[in-house]
C-alpha cells in the first residue's frame, strides 16, 4: 500500500464520514495513520484474532470489542476521530458481507466484535 492508503473503498469513507462527527477531510488523514499502526503488525492479528475474509488487498479480522479505544488511544486520537475510524472498518465489513451473501453472519458478528480491516497491497 502506498503511504496515503487505507483498506477501505472510497464510497465507503465518504459514508463513514457523512456519519461521524468528524469531517470527511479528517477521516481521510485519520484511515491511512491507522493503516501505517495496523499493516506491521499483521502477523500479530493472525495469529490473535479470527481472519474472516481475505483479499490480496486485504485481510479482515474479528476482534474484541473495545479494540478501537487501545488502537485509538496508542495513536492520539480524539473519542469522534476513533468512533469515525471504528464505523469506516464496520461499514466496509458490511460492504463485504453483503458481496459475500454472508449479510447475517456478518452483521451478527458486529454484534459481539469489532471488525478490523488491514490492507495487504504494496
Amino acid at each position: 500500500m502506498t503511504p496515503h492508503s487505507h483498506p477501505i473503498d472510497g464510497q465507503i469513507v465518504v459514508l463513514a464520514g457523512a456519519k461521524a462527527s468528524v469531517p470527511l477531510e479528517r477521516l481521510s488523514e485519520l484511515l491511512p495513520t491507522v493503516q501505517a499502526d495496523l499493516g506491521p503488525r499483521i502477523d500479530n492479528y493472525r495469529r490473535e484474532y479470527e481472519r474472516i475474509h481475505e483479499t490480496p488487498e486485504r485481510s479482515v479480522f474479528l476482534v474484541e470489542t473495545g479494540h478501537w479505544k487501545t488502537v485509538g488511544d496508542r495513536l492520539g486520537f480524539e473519542r469522534r476521530e476513533r468512533d469515525a475510524v471504528r464505523r469506516a472498518h464496520e461499514e466496509q465489513f458490511r460492504r463485504i458481507g453483503r458481496e459475500e451473501g454472508r449479510t447475517e453472519e456478518f452483521e451478527n458478528a458486529l454484534e459481539i466484535r469489532d471488525a478490523v480491516l488491514i490492507g495487504t497491497a504494496d
